[in-house]
């Protein structure tokens, strides 16, 4: 199948927070024509772990992690926008990372890459969307870490946006979900097959992996939905029970089925960096207080959502954040969604985001 993935190639020294690189590449994807005045650009950060195939096209026909939200007549529809979504500097699917080969060494990167913040990738974001010409973008969107990186954009440069979305995410992220992130990164490093950074492709640490990612799933939903979803049913695999402490319940068969699909998809490292990007980011160091660096955003409109269930992001965040955002942006819309699918609500509950994304476009 036929990638649609684009390929910045900057040139030079690439200035971040904590470092530089050199003559990175920015991976992107974009969706539907720009207009006659450019000024129908929609720009979209993604999560931790997402590609920036968003949303399937022509040139790459395979469903997107947005799917039910970005395409011909969807919420965010490319009948009308021009949709960039960007590849996170720090990433493993084509922009510059960990796992990708220094130029100056000709080796790969991997624990001599930069510290990573988010406003790196923000940065990232404004490199691609002035390579295409664009001087403004209609909206800037996203969620989770995504969100941050879209708050990040418009704190950096205030003139490059006409309206911002931020879903389940934050200005800064909370002491509970530092030590969260914490613990899987060090399931990883405590992994002897991390081997300070230097493990081969072929050897990897997949248990460090594993067992991050589970923690990570057990994050990204909620009790309620545990519940109703899985209660006690039992594991109908057999060859999962293997010994006392085998699998008995289905929870746990949901939990390893995606543990073991993430570990033959994301390098360790890359997970590393991004993880602590998230904790870094903080939009006081914008300013010296949160109020100061949200002053920084001067976008026209502003759609704030959260969810009820969302520990890893809570909802109190997102009341915050819009309320910041209204010290100086004329139109805020705060909207707390009642899904019980906690953090990930935003990829699967479409009877409650398609609704609020379509209205705000």
């Amino acid at each position: 199948m036929v990638s649609a993935r684009r390929l910045l190639h900057t040139s030079g020294a690439f200035k971040m927070m904590r470092g530089q690189l050199i003559d990175p590449v920015i991976a992107y994807e974009t969706w539907g024509h720009q207009s006659r005045d450019r000024d129908n650009t929609v720009l979209i950060f993604t999560g931790l772990s997402p590609s920036a195939h968003v949303a399937s096209s022509p040139e790459d026909t395979s469903a997107g992690w947005w799917e039910d939200m970005v395409g011909p007549d969807k919420p965010i529809d490319t009948n009308r926008y021009f949709v960039v979504c960007i590849n996170s500097i720090g990433s493993c699917f084509g922009s510059t990372g960990p796992a990708s080969v220094d130029p100056q060494t000709g080796e790969p990167y991997r624990l001599t890459f930069p510290v990573l913040c988010v406003e790196d990738i923000a940065k990232a974001g404004a490199e691609v969307i002035r390579s295409l010409g664009i001087e403004s973008v209609f909206a800037t969107v996203g969620a989770s870490m995504g969100g941050m990186t879209a708050l990040a954009f418009c704190m950096l440069f205030p003139d490059m946006s006409r309206a911002l979305v931020s879903i389940s995410s934050a200005s800064r992220a909370l002491p509970f979900s530092i030590a969260l992130r914490s613990l899987q990164r060090e399931m990883i490093h405590k992994d002897p097959a991390w081997n300070q950074g230097n493990y081969a492709a072929e050897r990897s640490p997949v248990v460090g992996m594993r067992l991050a990612r589970k923690l990570g799933m057990i994050t990204y939903r909620s009790s309620q939905e545990w519940e109703q979803r899985f209660g006690r049913e039992r594991a109908t695999d057999e060859t999962l029970k293997a010994g006392p402490f085998g699998i008995d319940f289905e929870v746990e068969s949901y939990l390893e089925a995606h543990a073991n699909k993430f570990i033959g998809a994301f390098d360790a490292n890359c997970y590393l960096y991004l993880s602590r990007a998230m904790d870094l980011f903080d939009a006081a160091d914008h300013g010296g207080q949160v109020a100061d660096g949200l002053a920084r955003v001067s976008v026209d409109r502003a759609l704030v959502i959260g969810v009820e269930t969302d520990f890893l992001f809570p909802l109190h965040q997102q009341r915050e954040l819009a309320d910041g955002l209204g010290n100086t942006v004329a139109e805020v819309d705060f909207r707390p969604l009642a899904s019980i699918q906690g953090h990930d609500s935003f990829l699967v509950d479409m009877d409650r985001f398609r609704p609020a994304i379509a209205s705000f476009f």
